[in-house]
């Protein structure tokens, strides 16, 4: 193993504290808004809450957990999410397994069409008007299909599948198997690390889906997590509900923290299971033998 110059070593040490920093502008945020969730809306209002809860309680959760209303809008979360990412993940890998093949003549242009929608996206009126053209407007189906593929996941399936051994697929074909069962049975399995990164990008937009639901949905009853969480923020009504004229153990800020906190967990919760799939995955097309 090679010993490191100092300058590397100083190099490596910057580095991480820069890391470091940018990590806690990330995570101390989070932490804040737990600790007002938890502690006394006197305590809050006051501003002596920081980074810990102050006179420990559960009553905002009590509240929100009540709520009819915001479990129906963590149903649509959880259908959209797990439909439009298992959707998503389909036309992705469909695409890229073709845009990866040599016999594909036209994939160039393709390609060229897809970095196209990178650079320009589609202004907002005439976007409108095609999702309302197709029948889907204040439909369920308006939070999945428009945000069906993204250029960037496809670029990173495709150079993953590319990276391939190209014997596989000779091989593959020799024993008599057609482009389908090459991909399914083959490519698929040895993909683990770039879909599974893929299926989390596409998740967590899926579940944080906020400029299609606020363009396309006007039903309350299809509204998802992000629209209930900015009708609570903007109506303070809304989270209180009627509340009799007394001394109450939450106010408005600690429900709020509450509900952000609510839709926050579940992503929260489920990544340390994709962690090792994700570290792989953001190493992908970095070596190339």
């Amino acid at each position: 193993m090679l010993k490191k110059s100092v300058g590397e070593a100083l190099f490596q040490r910057f580095n991480y504290i820069v890391l470091l920093a940018v990590s806690l502008t990330m995570f101390l945020p989070l932490v804040h808004v737990a600790s007002i969730s938890l502690s006394s809306p006197f305590q809050v209002e006051g501003r002596h809450v920081s980074f810990w809860p102050v006179d420990f309680t559960l009553a905002s959760y009590k509240v929100i957990l009540a709520k009819v209303d915001l479990w129906r809008a963590l149903g649509v979360n959880v259908f959209v999410t797990a439909a439009g990412t298992l959707f998503s993940m389909w036309i992705t890998v469909m695409l890229a397994y073709s845009l990866s093949r040599t016999e594909f003549l036209i994939r160039k242009y393709v390609m060229l069409g897809i970095v196209f929608t990178m650079i320009f996206q589609p202004p907002m009126i005439p976007y409108f008007l095609t999702i309302k053209g197709l029948g889907m407007l204040d439909s369920i189906w308006a939070l999945i299909i428009p945000s069906g593929i993204s250029a960037f996941n496809l670029i990173i399936v495709r150079t993953f599948f590319q990276q391939l051994p190209k014997e596989i697929g000779e091989a593959a074909k020799m024993d008599g198997c057609h482009d389908a069962r090459t991909l399914i049975s083959i490519v698929l399995p040895l993909s683990k690390p770039v879909l599974a990164t893929v299926g989390l990008f596409y998740a967590v937009m899926y579940w944080n889906i906020f400029y299609h639901a606020l363009l396309f949905i006007q039903n309350p009853k299809l509204y998802p997590l992000q629209i209930k969480i900015r009708e609570y923020i903007v109506n303070q009504d809304t989270i209180m509900g009627s509340v009799p004229n007394v001394v109450l153990p939450y106010n408005p800020e600690t429900l709020q923290a509450a509900v952000i906190m609510f839709s926050a967990l579940p992503i929260i919760l489920v990544y340390p299971y994709l962690q090792k799939y994700f570290i792989q995955g953001a190493t992908l097309g970095s070596v190339k033998e």
